[in-house]
């Protein structure tokens, strides 16, 4: 389990950014300072990892005041005992733009650690990570302010099979993600029933994905745009990502009665 919250995670941010071709300027950001979103990741029916997205007041950076977005990710139950993961991602963005400033990762699987730095130059095109400088074209995001800088955006012209791709930093690089749209459904989950936006992400397959894997998420069709499920078939069995708690939200929930 120990990358199935970093994928499906990333998965609900790139889609969600994949509401426009175009990144336009935010008017004003759908989410709030309290904001937290809790999640279960069940492997067939086994409860494997548990996650949490939350928004604190962020300190100032180069002047500006931030938002501090926070996404944390842990092993549960029996995958606790056999295999311990600890993850943290932060982001730092800018109250107004919500483009990142800084972004910081500590990662403890097992025993294998991993941290990095990351500091961004939107108006010179630049990243400054640990493992050195790159240029960018454009808008560029660590995958935690992509997810809170896109639940702002227009998606009112989006139709069935449009796709999209979203430019994020991760690691050692820049990377995009191709994203198709794939409908409206009606999702359940822990805490009520949902009109949701339903999209399908581009996976490779591999060690961890057979070659015909499709990885779906769905986000509540509404003002806060937030992952309600998420499911990936694996080589063997499936991974699915639910929402069990979110508090804190800037407009009301309204779920199906």
């Amino acid at each position: 389990m120990k990358k199935y919250f970093l994928l499906l995670i990333l998965s609900a941010l790139g889609v969600s950014a994949g509401f426009c071709q175009e990144l336009k300027d935010i008017n004003e950001p759908v989410f709030k300072t309290g904001e937290q979103l809790s999640y279960k990741f069940k492997y067939g029916f086994i409860t494997g990892a548990e996650g949490t997205l939350r928004v604190e007041d962020g300190e100032k950076i180069d002047g500006h005041p931030t938002y501090h977005i926070i996404a944390d990710g842990k092993t549960a139950g029996t995958f606790d005992f056999f295999y311990k993961v600890r993850n943290r991602y932060e982001s730092y963005v800018d109250r107004t733009t919500l483009l990142p400033y800084l972004y910081i990762e500590n990662r403890k699987e097992g025993s294998w650690k991993h941290a990095d730095r990351v500091r961004f130059n939107q108006a010179e095109g630049k990243i400054v990570a640990n493992k050195g400088t790159f240029l960018t074209k454009g808008k560029t995001f660590d995958f935690v302010s992509a997810y809170y800088f896109a639940r702002g955006l227009d998606i009112s012209r989006m139709k069935v099979g449009d796709k999209f791709v979203l430019p994020y930093f991760l690691d050692d690089g820049i990377y995009t993600l191709s994203i198709t749209y794939a409908g409206k459904e009606v999702i359940n989950s822990a805490i009520g029933k949902f009109r949701c936006l339903k999209f399908n992400p581009t996976i490779i397959a591999g060690h961890i994905f057979k070659k015909d894997s499709k990885l779906y998420l769905w986000i509540t069709d509404d003002n806060n745009r937030i992952p309600v499920k998420a499911n990936v078939g694996l080589i063997v069995g499936s991974v699915t990502m639910e929402l069990t708690n979110a508090k804190g939200l800037k407009y009301p929930l309204n779920p199906i009665k």
